[in-house]
């Protein structure tokens, strides 16, 4: 339900779960920590889904058995956020829940129009994993964080756009390559320049 993809130092990771809109298992949060926390030897590391949904969040079932507050969510971000490469959301579809995490950590995100955003941890009952909140401040102000997070509100790709949450908009059928395009100067580069800039930013 992971599919890991390797073009040299570019590795695409694909959720592949369409028929449940890519909802997460906890089989598949661990297979995704272990190839992230794994990625030493890539440049690129681009997140997107199969279908039309990136990911509808924690499956269902495993959410009612505890997955919703399991500490593989904030792993997977983390490890995320501490690779030293450049790390490229390509949300292929709607965002939702948890599954938030993993793109919020990313460097860039790009959507697809039709994309919608919304982390409903409110009305569920539960709160959001610890570095997600601070993450969608630093993009998009602590108001427009408490409009997702707290008043439950789904936003739209264009909204999305004007809020800083994702960076760019594009047509389905251009989103990899996209990301290609964006990972072309870091493939090229030598790792100590890659690093040494994203330590800068």
């Amino acid at each position: 339900m992971i599919t890991l993809t390797k073009d040299g130092a570019l590795w695409v990771v694909s959720l592949n779960r369409p028929e449940k809109a890519n909802s997460l298992t906890a089989a598949m949060l661990e297979e995704l920590c272990e190839i992230v926390e794994g990625a030493g030897a890539a440049r690129v590391l681009v997140l997107t889904g199969e279908g039309k949904v990136f990911s509808a969040g924690a499956d269902l079932d495993e959410a009612r058995a505890g997955l919703a507050t399991s500490p593989l969510w904030e792993r997977l971000s983390g490890a995320v956020a501490a690779f030293e490469g450049l790390s490229i959301a390509a949300l292929n579809g709607t965002l939702a829940g948890g599954a938030m995490g993993m793109a919020l950590a990313c460097d860039i995100r790009l959507a697809v129009p039709a994309a919608k955003f919304f982390y409903p941890v409110m009305k569920l009952g539960f709160l959001p994993q610890p570095s997600d909140p601070a993450r969608m401040r630093a993009l998009i102000g602590p108001a427009r964080a408490k409009l997702v997070l707290m008043g439950g509100q789904k936003i739209l790709a264009e909204e999305a756009l004007a809020y800083g949450l994702i960076d760019r908009i594009v047509a389905p059928d251009a989103l990899l390559e996209q990301a290609r395009d964006i990972a072309a100067d870091v493939l090229a580069a030598k790792p100590e320049i890659i690093s040494g800039i994203k330590r800068m930013i």
